[in-house]
């Protein structure tokens, strides 16, 4: 029985992962971190991670870039590995991550869906075979209440394409202030917020008179909540310190 707790616990990924953790008879809820504390939940509820003091095989987060100090202090304090799935880190937190990785495991990724990981190696496969010959341009779209733009994903999906496309990049992601002919190097990346659209990603090979469109839709917050349980019964087992990511369960 792997035993999980969930960061987050009272918003909206936070209720996914519970629910999905309750249906499974490999995974028990230890608790829950959420600063608003407990909202008639079936399992503890703490306002600080540093209040818990039971036993645990994993932190599943889907909270906020605001909740990292305490998390990664009490992941290295217990050595509990830490399913990081929140986005917008800056990049002072992105190195806090690193540091604490030296520590105790970290599983990072700016999306938990398998069908995304799965697209970021046809991506890298696509742009490493076209070359400079196809311009790249990314879309995604988000439901209205999401604060990161662009999303963690799109960003993730841009180094992928620029690591194997075989010459030097740059992102562009806002066209309408650049006033000249796109470049060869350029990567577009464009973000829409609307209505309750639980995210997309398009990315766009476009090349002499063909053009080449690679696609994930999610439906449901779902998807993400079954990648990071599957990360937490894999982390659950892990005791050396370092950073992993999807790549470590779509091999």
């Amino acid at each position: 029985m792997v035993k999980i707790i969930i960061s987050g616990c009272n918003g909206h990924m936070g209720r996914v992962v519970a629910a999905l953790c309750a249906a499974d008879p490999e995974v028990e809820i230890a608790a829950g971190f959420d600063v608003l504390g407990p909202a008639d939940r079936d399992f503890p509820v703490y306002t600080a991670p540093e209040q818990f003091q039971g036993q645990a095989d994993a932190v599943i987060d889907f909270s906020s870039p605001a909740a990292l100090d305490g998390l990664l202090s009490f992941g290295t304090a217990r050595h509990i590995p830490l399913i990081l799935a929140t986005t917008g880190y800056s990049p002072e937190q992105l190195a806090q991550i690193g540091a604490a990785a030296q520590q105790v495991p970290i599983f990072r990724s700016a999306n938990m869906s398998l069908g995304i990981n799965v697209l970021l190696e046809l991506v890298r496969k696509a742009a490493s075979i076209l070359g400079d010959s196809y311009d790249i341009e990314i879309v995604e779209r988000h439901h209205r209440r999401k604060v990161d733009a662009p999303s963690g994903t799109a960003l993730m999906i841009a180094d992928a394409a620029a690591a194997a496309c075989g010459h030097e990049t740059e992102y562009v992601f806002d066209r309408h202030a650049v006033r000249r002919p796109r470049d060869k190097k350029e990567i577009g990346i464009s973000a829409v917020r609307g209505g309750t659209i639980v995210g997309e990603h398009e990315i766009i090979f476009a090349g002499h008179d063909e053009v080449m469109e690679i696609k994930h839709t999610a439906l449901s917050r779902e998807v993400f909540a079954q990648g990071a349980v599957a990360a937490a019964k894999y982390m659950s087992g892990v005791q050396k310190p370092g950073l992993y990511d999807m790549s470590m369960l779509v091999q």
